[in-house]
């Protein structure tokens, strides 16, 4: 009948009062017991001691200031007091393990082949100048346009930590760095870095003695867990997560080409991500969170404000200025 009221059924109130009573208590136990752990990880998890605590990251050896991944560039970013060198690593046709962010020779030097279809000898300098990727207009200049081994890197710098990036399924080039990580006794100090779980389970295999970090897959799940409130009932095995800042997007750093998917990216991560209670508890359970790639001193306050550990940059020199007058690093 039109105007008539549904009546609730005695019955289905009857059944959900019981079902509140029970639920309501037992989620908010849920939810202070997950906080009070949160807020203190070690009471479930024995807190891990670092080899080195990394402030000063060098993007690409400090490719802001010197050619990328140069000799010269490393050596300037170890006088501005470098933690970390983050390096990427591809294989030539005769098998060195060469440090490059490209495979392709293109955008570095011109020449546009692969350094896998190439051996070591044959591989070209660098461009006289580089743009600098996130600081779009910008570009770095230097003597040294030689592409160098990551054996040179290691024996150059035995004591220095460093990420090294593993980009493709290649057995064989995680196989040799993974063996010339072994021979200069550097297992504590060099980091397995990937975007890819699928690559780095074959990079923990090859050697896992050493750090790893954050997958994208992984850094996924962990936030979800952070949300839902498990994040501190679950074991951890990454030791740095490794994260972009999200308001450097639409401003040096450009993931999509449409300009309102990188909007709402931005967004989107700026809510999950930017988080104190996320990157201390982290942080806590011996987690070093880096931001990257920052270059202004914007990013660098946005930062360290969050409770960062550090920061990987381009230009260590401006980082560096900033840690001493801030007193931000020991």
């Amino acid at each position: 009948m039109a105007g008539s009221r549904r009546i609730p059924h005695p019955a289905w109130g009857a059944a959900m009062s019981p079902l509140l009573y029970f639920a309501l208590p037992v989620l908010a136990t849920y939810i202070m017991v997950s906080i009070f752990f949160l807020r203190r990880p070690r009471l479930l998890h024995p807190p891990r001691s670092p080899a080195f605590q990394g402030h000063l990251a060098a993007h690409r050896g400090g490719s802001g200031e010197r050619l990328e991944n140069t000799m010269a560039a490393m050596e300037n970013s170890l006088a501005q007091k470098a933690d970390l060198l983050e390096l990427d690593c591809h294989l030539t046709r005769d098998g060195v393990v060469v440090v490059s962010h490209d495979e392709n020779l293109n955008r570095q030097s011109g020449l546009n082949k692969d350094i896998s279809s190439l051996d070591f000898k044959d591989l070209p300098l660098y461009k006289e100048e580089l743009e600098i990727y996130f600081s779009p207009g910008h570009f770095a200049h230097g003597s040294d346009r030689h592409m160098i081994r990551l054996e040179d890197v290691f024996q150059r710098f035995p004591q220095m930590p460093t990420i090294v990036e593993i980009k493709e399924k290649n057995d064989e080039l995680i196989h040799k760095v993974a063996g010339l990580v072994r021979s200069f006794d550097r297992n504590k100090i060099t980091i397995w870095a990937s975007e890819k779980s699928s690559i780095m389970k074959k990079c923990k295999a090859a050697n896992p003695e050493m750090p790893i970090s954050f997958t994208m897959g992984r850094a996924f799940w962990m936030l979800v867990l952070y949300y839902l409130g498990l994040l501190p009932f679950v074991s951890l095995p990454e030791e740095f997560f490794l994260c972009f800042l999200p308001t450097i997007i639409n401003r040096t750093y450009f993931p999509f080409s449409c300009s309102w998917l990188n909007k709402l990216w931005a967004a989107v991560t700026k809510w999950f991500i930017m988080r104190k209670s996320l990157i201390r508890h982290l942080e806590e359970r011996g987690v070093q969170v880096i931001f990257w790639c920052l270059n202004e001193e914007s990013d660098f306050e946005a930062a360290f404000s969050l409770g960062a550990t550090g920061i990987i940059t381009d230009f260590p020199t401006a980082l560096r200025r900033y840690l001493d007058h801030h007193n931000q690093q020991p």
